[in-house]
């Protein structure tokens, strides 16, 4: 049994009332893999979608795949054009001019992004997503974290263990990359001596 009151007062009230919804977290490994991930790539539970409003120095040093100098100058400080340029026929989204990247930017805690990733979410959790996004980030940014570690195989790799390699293997199939590995880490263990003292 997973003693989630011990997280009371580090982890926002209005998260931990979610958790017992989410079947898939079936122990304390799970959870704490899980929490910090989501505290992590979600600014510590305060940002429910994604910020797009690069300027010209980030377009042309982060994003220029997508940006060369000039294209850099134009959409700066333009959020909405930006996602409809990086996100532009790919995850199920249309051209650029379509509007899908900015209709389906990351939203929630792990930040979904896409059309086909919306619509299917939308089906498992039996909502209407294609037509408003924007509950991923209003009413379910937890529950469609949840989804990814699950369509992810995430919850398998949280039962590896409590050590760092665990964590390390996580971030990089959430993240990409090791972006914020120190920070993961901390938020883990931060939990797991709460959960299990």
């Amino acid at each position: 049994m997973i003693k989630i009151e011990r997280l009371s007062g580090i982890v926002p009230a209005h998260i931990l009332e979610k958790v017992p919804g989410i079947k898939q977290i079936n122990g304390p490994l799970r959870l704490c893999h899980f929490l910090s991930q989501c505290d992590h790539e979600s600014g510590h539970f305060s940002v429910t979608h994604e910020n797009l409003n690069y300027r010209e120095s980030a377009l042309r040093d982060k994003l220029s795949k997508y940006f060369n100098a000039e294209q850099a100058v134009e959409y700066r400080h333009k959020p909405d054009r930006i996602a409809n340029r990086i996100y532009a026929n790919r995850m199920g989204n249309s051209d650029e001019a379509s509007g899908d990247g900015w209709k389906y930017r990351g939203r929630g805690y792990i930040q979904l992004t896409g059309r086909d990733n919306y619509a299917s979410f939308g089906r498992y959790a039996g909502l209407g997503l294609l037509d408003n996004p924007e509950l991923v980030s209003t009413r379910y940014p937890l529950e469609s974290a949840a989804w990814f570690f699950t369509m992810n195989s995430l919850w398998k790799i949280c039962d590896e263990g409590h050590d760092f390699e665990t964590i390390k293997k996580l971030t990089k199939r959430i993240n990409g990359g090791l972006n914020g590995i120190d920070d993961r880490e901390r938020l883990f263990y931060k939990y797991w001596r709460a959960i299990n003292e």
